[in-house]
């Protein structure tokens, strides 16, 4: 048969016959393996002459794994005695591979053996040829509305059907032989190529890639989905790669539309900067990245966690690598986040030349569909990146700027690994996309995390440090800001030493959030100091206040056509006197204290509500509760007790509940009555105390100050009447260096004497009704001497040789401290004198 033509003989659908005409070369193997036919047809087809074939291994037209031939799959097939149908390599005369499509059927020679004859035609005429059952699969194939391509080794194109040509742009006749980089010098093309070089080495195939090109007519593009997988022979060895495309161009529009709808949904959703950059990275893993950094500069505070951490500007530089960002945010397919170098919070570092500072500093993307990791790139001045690049297998890399109102925030990195196919410029918009909607609201965090991070320094710069309830009150006091879109709030507090071991407690609330609240609740605190000098009753003290807000919020609205004040706020003062244990308090608009005894009973005395300060209402009322020795006073702001879910009532129930727990320390008791009022759960009329709540964080500031009420022993305290005679400062004065001495006081006896006498002198020569002498001790030691007089005494300078002015003057030199203060029977005149530390 060494030059015999012709076809194979008709032996059935698997064997040649009318549907086998495709396979126009044919051979003979003999059932040793050695080619016994060779036709013409075959030479033309693989360039090799019957003498140089027949007679000779056929394994040997196979092209070679290496350096030698490899004919074992064909041996296996060969001992199944079946007819096949595959594809394989052949050796060309002239040295190059022909891909051919093979039908193998057995033949029995007369001595029980077997011999094959092998039909073979080129890929490209086995898929047009005219054959009855190949006419169908050529018209399939040539007609399906799929673009279908087959691609050689060195991804040269061998065949393509129409729809492949419609898609791609490209005649048939400029894209057969050639790569798709020949024909097409574009991003896209080189990114095409990449992918399938990847399927060619790794066999693993590549499905629903996305790739734009520009359809006939040169205007429109279009977006198509690609699949490709390898094409490997019946040896085993990848002989090509086949491509499946199809026009996917308004799914994908619809796509990215409900990606764009889905970030709108999910990033922004609070104002806080890590959480918004966080929100970032979760949308696109794996929506559109295996690997997501959301890396922000200093000009963007982080909020609380990284506030203690070094600017970055101070962090030590290298020439290869700078601090340039602060890690914000993070995702990836991987939980164990193996392609991150640092952890959110943490400074990261970039050399110079690197993608990162130039889209810093340019303002644009970085698009790279196809990494660069070969040799003098700036990959070789950051080994820690290019061995997570190696280890994790990035091949695919997008930077995108993060800029709001002109301001340059940081970057979005945007990374593929696992998933092999690389972005497209596609991709690129969708990135951009998802980070111009991070950046707005990334921006808006920053600027509401600047100014409550300045409204709260300011506000705690006003608020006091320490807090001492002398020998009157145990103090506790807690201040928790609100977390939600209005920002710090105005809530204060304070505790206020006052004359005779009495103490003052305030708690108020301005109107309104953010650094102007601040400000106000520090004007407001002032002044109420200022005023608490004056020693007034609590409602002469708001009407004071009330006033001068008033007078404040004129002089501040300046010319303008309206009068309504620009500040306002709710108060509560009370003064508590460890003598008579007596608590006097007044309300401006303020919720009312609660009042806890020592065994727990709580209770929210009936007081009148007075108007808000800064109404110029001036409408306050004093009221005296005596209260038990170690009651608790609880001074509150509305932030504890109001909420969303319930109203202020329901509020007072919990806060009454929460107080009522014994047998605990006052610090503790702050605790656990600020947790269980800012939990968010809603409590039910009479719910138990304890159960598990959903914190969150308070809708509104809160401030809460308990004290704990203090008395002074029967002998700490000395009282004595006087008669309305000028004996009687003689009597003053002995009963003075007598209780001193008793008190182990007798050092401060000749002072004491002088101070008391002056007072008891000038309350029997102005005043009227009875004097009363009162001798305090506690920290330090305090005279009183009380009448039935309102005119409060002034200090003036003696002129010349007057007997007169001298009594006051002479009190005010030897005493630390000494003023005057109204009560409902006249006034008080007191002086105060230190005792050394032990006394």
């Amino acid at each position: 048969m060494a030059g015999f033509d012709g076809v194979a003989p008709d032996r059935g659908p698997h064997a040649g016959g009318p549907t086998a005409k495709p396979f126009v070369a044919v051979g003979v193997i003999g059932a040793d393996g050695t080619v016994v036919g060779w036709t013409k047809a075959a030479e033309g087809l693989v360039g090799r002459r019957a003498d140089d074939v027949v007679g000779r291994p056929a394994g040997r037209l196979l092209m070679p794994s290496g350096a030698s031939p490899a004919p074992g799959p064909w041996a296996a097939r060969a001992g199944e005695r079946e007819p096949w149908t595959g594809m394989a390599e052949i050796r060309h005369g002239e040295g190059h591979g022909v891909t051919l499509l093979l039908h193998v059927s057995p033949m029995s020679t007369g001595n029980g053996g077997t011999d094959w004859l092998v039909s073979a035609a080129a890929l490209s005429d086995a898929l047009s040829s005219p054959g009855p059952a190949a006419a169908a699969e050529a018209a399939l194939l040539a007609r399906s509305p799929i673009g279908l391509s087959f691609w050689d080794r060195a991804l040269r194109c061998v065949w393509l059907n129409g729809a492949a040509e419609a898609q791609d742009g490209v005649p048939r006749r400029e894209r057969l032989g050639r790569r798709v980089t020949e024909t097409r010098d574009t991003g896209e093309a080189a990114a095409v190529e990449a992918v399938m070089e990847r399927v060619l080495d790794t066999g693993v195939p590549v499905v629903d890639h996305a790739s734009r090109w520009i359809v006939p007519g040169g205007i429109p593009q279009g977006v198509f989905s690609c699949s490709y997988f390898r094409l490997d022979g019946e040896d085993g060895r990848p002989l090509g790669v086949c491509a499946m495309s199809v026009d996917v161009s308004g799914s994908w529009a619809r796509e990215r539309l409900a990606v764009l709808g889905e970030a709108g949904t999910r990033i922004g959703t609070t104002l806080d900067v890590m959480h918004t950059a966080q929100e970032l990275a979760d949308v696109a893993v794996p929506l559109l990245a295996d690997y997501v950094t959301v890396d922000l500069s200093d000009s963007v505070p982080l909020g609380s966690e990284p506030l203690g951490s070094e600017p970055l500007g101070r962090l030590a530089s290298t020439a290869q690598s700078i601090p340039v960002f602060r890690r914000a945010g993070v995702a990836s397919i991987h939980p164990a986040l193996p392609e991150s170098l640092w952890p959110v919070g943490e400074a990261v570092f970039v050399p110079p030349s690197s993608p990162f500072t130039k889209v810093l500093a340019s303002r644009t993307s970085h698009f790279e569909p196809v990494l660069d990791t070969s040799p003098g790139t700036w990959l070789d001045n950051d080994p820690d990146r290019a061995r997570a690049i190696a280890a994790t297998g990035m091949h695919s890399l997008i930077v995108v700027p993060l800029q709001a109102r002109g301001t340059v925030l940081g970057v979005a990195v945007f990374v593929r690994t696992e998933n092999l196919a690389p972005f497209t410029r596609d991709d690129l918009l969708l990135a951009e996309d998802l980070g111009a909607r991070a950046s707005l609201s990334l921006d808006n965090a920053r600027r509401y995390t600047q100014e409550r991070t300045a409204a709260l320094a300011l506000q705690r710069s006003l608020l006091p440090r320490f807090l001492s309830g002398g020998s009157a009150v145990e103090i506790a006091s807690r201040y928790l800001p609100t977390d939600v879109r209005e920002g710090v709030g105005g809530d204060w507090f304070d505790v206020i030493p006052l004359p005779g071991a009495r103490v003052a407690l305030v708690v108020g609330d301005v109107v309104g959030h953010g650094i102007a609240a601040a400000a106000t609740m520090g004007q407001l605190r002032t002044a109420v100091r200022t005023l608490a000098d004056m020693d007034l009753p609590p409602d002469e003290l708001l009407a004071r206040l009330d006033e001068l807000i008033v007078h404040l919020s004129e002089g501040d609205a300046g010319d303008m056509d309206f009068t309504t004040p620009v500040m306002s706020g709710t108060c509560v003062y009370a003064v508590y006197d460890p003598v008579g244990r007596c608590c006097t308090v007044a309300l401006a608009g303020h919720p009312p204290p609660a009042i806890v005894s020592p065994d727990g009973r709580v209770m929210f005395p009936d007081l009148p509500a007075g108007t808000p300060i800064g109404l110029g209402l001036a409408s306050f009322e004093s009221v005296e509760l005596e209260l038990a020795p170690g009651s608790v006073i609880a001074l509150y702001s509305d932030g504890l007790v109001e909420s969303r879910e319930a109203d202020i009532d329901a509020g007072l129930a919990r806060l009454g509940t929460a107080l009522s727990r014994t047998g605990t320390s006052l610090e503790n008791l702050c605790d656990e009555v600020v947790a269980t009022m800012t939990a968010r759960t809603a409590w039910p009329a009479g719910a138990v105390l304890g159960r598990a709540a959903t914190t969150a964080p308070s809708e509104d500031d809160v401030a809460l100050l308990l004290a704990r009420t203090r008395t002074l022993d029967a002998d700490q305290v000395a009282s004595f009447d006087l008669r309305r005679d000028p004996a009687a400062v003689a009597d003053a004065r002995s009963r003075t260096a007598d209780r001193l001495r008793s008190w182990g006081l007798g050092h401060l006896a000749d002072t004491a004497q002088l101070v008391v006498s002056e007072l008891v002198t000038n309350a029997l020569r102005y005043g009227t009704g009875t004097v009363r002498l009162r001798l305090i001790r506690h920290h330090s030691l305090v005279c009183e001497v009380s009448d039935a007089d309102t005119s409060t005494p002034r200090l003036r300078r003696p002129r010349g040789l007057s007997e007169s002015g001298w009594g006051l003057l002479l009190v005010s030199s030897l005493a630390d401290r000494w003023g005057s203060r109204l009560t409902a029977d006249g006034k008080i005149v007191w002086a105060e004198l230190e005792l050394p530390p032990g006394s």
